[in-house]
């Protein structure tokens, strides 16, 4: 059993000229931080299944956003509208089967939201999705241990449900990440990082009052890691920092993670 604890952040903004729906309002000029802490269990089984190793997850986020914006008036001008909140979102369950040969892992993980966070409704500040939500990925990894080049990559679609309070479904999305990491050491790695996200099809329903809506989103940033102990228990410490490009119909920022990430369990002898 491993335990990752992942603190993400993101600080992003839209100018006026870009209208996005956000809690059932259609906003522009906003401005927007979010900070999550993102707790998971990954339970690895003794099962094999189709000669892969088989796994499971739960994650649950705790953390805030902040958001300012200008609220549009049907007939009339925009105003002013800003909301906090620091809850529980919604949490994620998900299972994993796993394989290696040589140099090589890959996994195909499923990965459901649970809409059962406290969902703030009519306000734009919100981490939980309250929607229902699978997403379905693939990851590859090549990892030389002879000259200590990780190369990975991991590509996924989401296939979203009605958000219920907004009469909101959010399309089809796409995504994909990599990253290319030189482990100098067996205490320290450093390499480049990235990902793309692209809405595949239209928003729907009632309330998506500005049509399809696809979004579109491209990252580059970096990461450094320490490898380390404490005690008997080998624990692994990561940054990463992305700064976001290519936008379309979402806010352009900069996000990062910091990562801590150890086995549960390990034997003293």
């Amino acid at each position: 059993m491993y335990i990752q604890d992942d603190f993400y952040f993101y600080s992003g903004s839209a100018g006026a000229s870009r209208e996005i729906p956000i809690g059932g309002k259609v906003v522009a000029n906003i401005d927007a931080d979010a900070y999550i802490n993102l707790a998971t269990v990954l339970w690895s089984t003794d099962l094999s299944v189709l000669g892969g190793t088989l796994a499971f997850q739960g994650t649950l986020p705790i953390g805030g956003q902040d958001v300012s914006a200008s609220a549009s008036l049907v007939g009339g001008p925009s105003r002013s509208v800003s909301d906090s909140v620091f809850t529980v979102g919604d949490p994620v369950l998900g299972a994993q089967i796993g394989w290696n040969h040589d140099n090589f892992h890959w996994n195909f993980t499923t990965l459901v939201n649970v809409p059962i966070g406290d969902y703030q409704e009519g306000q734009i500040a919100n981490i939980a999705f309250h929607r229902w939500g699978t997403d379905l990925s693939g990851a590859l990894t090549w990892l030389d241990p002879t000259i200590g080049i990780d190369l990975s990559g991991v590509v996924g679609v989401t296939f979203n449900g009605e958000n219920p309070d907004t009469d909101y479904t959010t399309g089809t999305e796409f995504h994909a990440e990599w990253a290319a990491v030189k482990n100098f050491s067996p205490a320290f790695s450093a390499g480049l990082v990235g990902y793309y996200y692209k809405q595949i099809t239209g928003d729907s329903g009632p309330g998506a009052s500005l049509g399809d809506f696809e979004g579109q989103v491209a990252a580059l940033g970096g990461t450094v890691a320490w490898n380390f102990k404490a005690g008997n228990t080998p624990v692994t410490l990561r940054a990463k920092v992305y700064r976001e490009f290519a936008v379309e119909n979402r806010l352009e920022g900069t996000s990062g993670f910091v990562t801590l990430s150890f086995p549960l369990g390990v034997s003293s002898h």
